[in-house]
């Protein structure tokens, strides 16, 4: 039996994903309010734990905020995108006290291994933070998609972690005090065109290596009045965006 993880999804895809993403931010009032969110609680969680200053090693941060933060706590920061790093590969440097992802191992085909990239990365005692969209996000999307394609549904949305299995994962890649919570956001939409435009906003659009079909245009309608059959008495959708926090060290074992 093969060892090597299936391929969910495409590197390519993903760097085309992130290259449209930099264009869209670039117009104004584009979404952003999840990356946001992450940055925010982060920085707060780092501050709880009372992270001493060391190499810090950011990965995912298209904002550029979370930097600035860091290097104001003492921390020396080194930057990646995903354009830069490959999660599944081990890293052309170790040695980091904090490595900090933010929204990118989510769409990695060996979750398992990049955990244990990232753990071997660290210096003894060194933490890992890591965050990305949960299994509880994006209900209503998905109920819409499905009625889209009616009897034949297609691969159009990620197939996504829970809080359990991801507690399981760190185990298995050998975190020391490894700790895995989630949160939720919500936001409202008075469209389903709306909800997607936020998505292509923040980069959260299909990296699937295999491409679904396109929606006809009654696939689409069906797809509209699914959503908005979830709307409330304002004639708002609210969607949820569950946030898995993944954090844990490498043990002064040095393992």
């Amino acid at each position: 039996m093969s060892s090597t993880p299936p391929r969910i999804f495409d590197r390519k895809r993903r760097l085309a994903v992130q290259r449209r993403l930099e264009s869209r931010q670039r117009t104004e009032g584009a979404a952003r309010f999840v990356i946001d969110d992450m940055i925010v609680d982060l920085i707060e969680r780092i501050a709880f734990v009372r992270q001493q200053p060391g190499e810090a090693l950011v990965i995912g941060d298209w904002t550029g905020a979370l930097t600035p933060e860091l290097v104001a706590q003492g921390h020396e920061v080194m930057w990646r995108g995903i354009d830069e790093i490959d999660e599944e590969l081990p890293y052309p440097s170790g040695g980091f006290d904090l490595i900090a992802g933010l929204g990118t191992l989510d769409t990695v085909n060996d979750l398992p291994g990049a955990l244990i990239h990232m753990r071997n990365a660290l210096a003894t005692g060194g933490r890992v933070i890591v965050q990305f969209l949960g299994a509880g996000s994006l209900p209503n999307l998905r109920t819409a998609m499905l009625a889209a394609d009616g009897e034949r549904p297609a691969a159009r949305m990620h197939p996504m972690v829970d809080v359990r299995a991801a507690a399981q994962l760190l185990q298995r890649a050998g975190w020391s005090d490894p700790v895995v919570d989630s949160r939720t956001l919500r936001a409202s939409y008075a469209s389903l065109d709306r909800l997607i435009s936020d998505l292509r906003d923040q980069g959260l659009g299909s990296v699937l290596a295999s491409f679904a079909p396109p929606l006809t245009k009654a696939g689409l309608e069906r797809a509209r009045e699914a959503f908005l059959a979830n709307a409330g008495p304002n004639g708002r959708v609210v969607e949820d965006f569950e946030i898995l926090t993944l954090s844990g060290r490498r043990s002064l074992a040095g393992t």
